[in-house]
């Protein structure tokens, strides 16, 4: 009798102790599960913000020096190019170029002008496999500021290689800050 009473004691502790511990071990794998799913989202996020930033960057260096294979490295086959600005009369105007007339113009550049486009910021969005970059910046023209603005880059992620899309740039010559610094 004193074995049956303490075989059902021992039986409900270990019960007691079981009802405890499986909903502790449930969400503790729960937990572990959600944070590691959060973390590969986290990381998937930030190597493709990377990857994004990088092609923009590519861009800009093929236009920098004058390159127009390393920029055409960086476009989809589609793209398109438009460029916004207001003209001497006050009118917004929108031009839309070819990807053949940006890479002639790159490949043209005269080796006595020096471009640099300061990028200011970048603003990167990316679902899935599209990402849209913002990127204020100054523009200069051997080493004189000519004008600032803001591009817009779309990219589309082409089976693991981001691409630009679309490219709209915006041109301005007032409420820019290198102008602001010179006076």
């Amino acid at each position: 009798m004193v074995n049956t009473y303490f075989f059902i004691v021992l039986n409900l502790k270990n019960n007691l102790i079981m009802i405890k511990v499986i909903p502790l071990l449930v969400t503790l794998v729960f937990t572990l599960t959600t944070s590691a799913q959060k973390n590969t989202q986290a990381y998937i996020v930030k190597t493709n913000s990377l990857k994004v930033k990088k092609v923009i960057e590519t861009f800009f260096e093929g236009l920098h020096k004058g390159d127009s294979i390393i920029v055409s490295t960086t476009l989809h086959r589609d793209i398109k190019i438009q460029t916004t600005s207001t003209n001497k009369l006050g009118e917004n105007t929108l031009t839309t170029d070819t990807k053949e007339k940006l890479l002639t113009s790159v490949a043209n550049k005269k080796p006595e002008h020096i471009y640099f486009e300061k990028l200011l910021s970048f603003d990167i969005k990316i679902d899935g496999n599209l990402a849209s970059v913002w990127t204020p910046y100054e523009f200069y023209l051997n080493g004189n500021f000519s004008h600032c603005g803001a591009n817009s880059f779309q990219l589309f992620n082409n089976n693991g290689k981001w691409e630009i899309i679309f490219l709209v740039d915006m041109r301005r010559r007032d409420n820019c800050n290198a102008l602001k610094e010179k006076k």
